[in-house]
């Protein structure tokens, strides 16, 4: 005779099903209504923070109640990362195939750090590796890891450059970066181990492009000190202006001499898909290794980053560590145990949030996507140069507009002020976010510019013209006369 389990950890398969069905009713509502909720609403997070906190509870809280607090109190106070109308920093997409794939990943609770723990699983996520490879056009022989972001991914990357181009004592040893590179790299570089005086920032041309003639200056003279250059990282789609350095310059420097060339394609390696990304990215192919963002270019949720290499025993070599209660590893090319080529050994089985939504649509839906956020900046940045006194500071490479109000008589000392009081007007309107940044050496003075990144698969046209629309009428605000701003205005 069967006994009534009293463990109220273990769920019945009507306990599960209520969960499941009352939270998808919550989550089918909000994704249901996120073109009509405001782009931003942090108003009151500080009390809404304090509110939050309490000490650990020893007894529990009726499930229909925590949904409350977070669907009703807690989610909405936050960037609306998921709106149509997010266009600030680099947004991603968040798919719900992923969060399904999550759902179904979480509740089986597989171990994939070690082939044999689960070969099918294991397989699954060495395909989406592979098949990333096959979309920057790497090889058949490459390979690499799936990763919680690109800041993780380029910190393997620099370890790995370190262990590989470096002897043990690697303090002599010297990274060049543009100086428009993500600081994350800046990071990693500390962490690997590395003095700040030892990454050296490389100047920029007017498109935002690392110069070539700087890095090879400013590695001679590195060398006649006694420093051992050993990486440079390229950008494939910088944060600041979405701008693509010349990659297949770069490869060519690197392999004449002999540095490791890594290049951070986080935000815009997927446009590789594209016949305009293959374009701007040519010589993608040849670095040693890339960081790519899924949670960006394939607009799955945060939390899903990759790094790829062209020889993945240079993974190995670097992370590959032996303890007696680890089973045997795998000897076949075929059999990937993650652990040995990267940094975790406990961690998720993450690669489901991939694999599931390209098995169900295939890649050419996530194509076509891609080139309608291209179509989308290019048609916003036609539309942005015919408001009077906007200026478009970097053409777009990819799908990311950088632009600035610069009236004339205004002088370069207030541009700033101006410009940070345009975006705020912007965003006050709550139809769209967007954020600035600071580029130096602009032409008529000043350093911040605002951005718009079209990169949601939820942002159409009807997203776009909308903020157009939202510029053009803060422009107006700022300076035309104030009856100005009432024309057109209906919304």
């Amino acid at each position: 005779m069967m006994t009534r389990n009293t463990n109220p950890l273990e769920l019945d398969a009507g306990a599960m099903r209520s969960m499941v069905e009352q939270a998808m009713d919550r989550i089918v509502a909000h994704i249901e209504s996120l073109p009509d909720q405001p782009a931003s609403a942090i108003e009151g997070g500080g009390e809404l923070a304090r509110s939050l906190a309490e000490s650990l509870p020893e007894t529990g809280s009726p499930f229909t109640e925590l949904l409350e607090l977070l669907f009703d109190r807690v989610v909405p106070c936050s960037f609306n990362t998921a709106a149509p109308s997010y266009m600030a920093y680099i947004p991603s997409g968040g798919l719900f195939h992923s969060a399904v794939a999550d759902l179904i990943a979480d509740s089986v609770n597989r171990y994939v750090g070690v082939w044999l723990a689960a070969p099918g699983l294991a397989q699954l996520e060495t395909n989406v590796v592979r098949w990333l490879c096959e979309m920057v056009g790497y090889p058949h022989t490459a390979g690499g890891i799936l990763t919680s972001g690109g800041s993780l991914a380029n910190f393997t990357a620099v370890v790995t450059a370190r262990q590989e181009r470096l002897p043990e004592d690697f303090l002599r040893g010297t990274l060049y970066v543009s100086e428009q590179v993500h600081h994350s790299i800046l990071k990693a570089a500390t962490l690997a181990g590395f003095p700040a005086r030892n990454t050296r920032p490389v100047a920029v041309d007017g498109s935002f492009r690392l110069r070539l003639d700087e890095l090879e200056r400013q590695l001679a003279a590195d060398r006649r000190d006694g420093y051992q250059p050993f990486l440079v990282v390229a950008s494939a789609g910088t944060t600041n202006t979405g701008s693509v350095d010349d990659l297949e310059a770069l490869a060519d420097l690197a392999e004449q001499h002999q540095l490791w060339l890594h290049t951070d394609a986080a935000y815009g390696g997927f446009f590789a898909l594209t016949e305009r990304g293959r374009d701007v990215m040519q010589g993608l192919h040849r670095a040693d290794s890339i960081t790519l963002d899924p949670h960006k270019g394939l607009f799955l949720p945060y939390g899903n980053g990759s790094l790829l290499v062209r020889d993945p025993e240079t993974l190995r070599r670097t992370h590959s560590i032996q303890a007696d209660y680890m089973p045997s590893m795998q000897a076949d090319d075929d059999r990937v145990d993650f652990c040995e080529i990267s940094p975790e050994l406990s961690r998720d089985f993450r690669g489901l949030r991939t694999w599931l939504p390209i098995k169900m649509h295939g890649i050419g839906v996530f194509r076509s996507n891609l080139d309608e956020k291209l179509d989308l900046a290019r048609w916003a940045a036609a539309e942005l140069v015919k408001i009077p006194d906007i200026e478009l500071v970097a053409d777009p490479q990819l799908s990311l507009v950088v632009f600035r109000l610069v009236p004339d008589g205004v002088p370069a000392p207030e541009l700033d002020q101006l410009n940070q009081s345009l975006l705020e007007n912007i965003n006050r309107r709550q139809h769209v976010f967007l954020t600035g940044t600071a580029l130096r050496d602009l032409p008529k003075g000043g350093a911040f510019v605002l951005r718009i990144c079209v990169l949601s698969f939820r942002t159409h046209r009807s997203h776009v013209e909308a903020c157009i629309a939202d510029v053009r009428l803060a422009v107006q605000e700022l300076v035309r006369e104030p009856a100005a701003m009432a024309v057109g205005d209906v919304r």
